[in-house]
């Protein structure tokens, strides 16, 4: 499933606009010591294994389609082992200097048999301006097979730093409302500092991520086979190479 998505991203995106020189086709691959996804942990605080491939058109339009292993989804007996994003979208520049970007995401879970579904759909917006990016993302959908939590949003505001030899400092902080009756326990912010540095396309990279979310909400316990808290403070290693 994995492969034929982003197979067929790349299909659609070449398809769509076929000069060449006014394209672009980007491929990634990486491995990470912990997949944190809005600082939470998506693999019970174990490694990952992702890759991803981007289209961007000189007019701005773009598509993409990103794959990681997860164990949330599994650790539930909800048989999932991997998360498909497949998202596209429209950036351009507002005025000299301030940048915008639009567009949909998608998180699919293959085969997961949560009710709600854990599949998710938002919509997203971001103005950039200098290294800054704030960025706003809703849900239209349930988000993360929370129940009745369809308008659930995140923001986040994050910086890209170039502090020379090829090392950027990457500092972030978000902030995730979960709507619905779950929403005082599952709402929460999270942080992150990140610095990497690029080697002609390979890149790794050390972060400190941390949240101050709910202990026991985002503990899963001996039912879904983790008693680990999955928003605890820790360092990520990651290794990715684009090419």
């Amino acid at each position: 499933m994995k492969k034929t998505l982003l197979a067929l991203s790349a299909a659609l995106a070449a398809a769509a606009l076929p000069t060449a020189s006014f394209a672009d086709v980007a491929f990634n691959a990486g491995v990470v010591t912990d997949y944190r996804y809005r600082g939470i942990s998506q693999t019970r605080l174990k490694p990952a294994v992702q890759a991803g491939v981007d289209y961007s058109h000189a007019s701005g339009f773009y598509l993409g389609a990103w794959g990681s292993t997860i164990k949330w989804i599994d650790d539930w007996n909800a048989d999932s082992k991997v998360e498909i994003d497949v998202y596209g979208g429209y950036k351009g520049e507002i005025t000299k200097g301030l940048g915008f970007d639009v567009g949909v995401l998608t998180y699919i879970y293959p085969s997961n048999d949560f009710d709600p579904s854990a599949n998710t759909t938002e919509l997203y917006g971001a103005l950039t301006y200098g290294p800054a990016t704030l960025k706003y993302s809703h849900a239209v959908t349930d988000t993360f097979a929370n129940v009745d939590s369809k308008n659930s949003f995140y923001v986040d505001l994050s910086a890209g730093f170039d502090v020379g030899s090829g090392v950027t400092v990457t500092p972030h902080i978000g902030y995730q409302k979960i709507k619905g009756p779950l929403t005082k326990d599952a709402t929460y912010t999270d942080w992150s500092i990140t610095v990497s540095k690029d080697f002609n396309g390979l890149v790794p990279s050390l972060a400190i991520v941390g949240t101050d979310a709910d202990k026991v909400f985002y503990t899963p316990g001996p039912a879904a086979n983790s008693t680990k808290f999955l928003g605890k403070t820790a360092l990520v290693l990651g290794l990715k190479y684009n090419f």
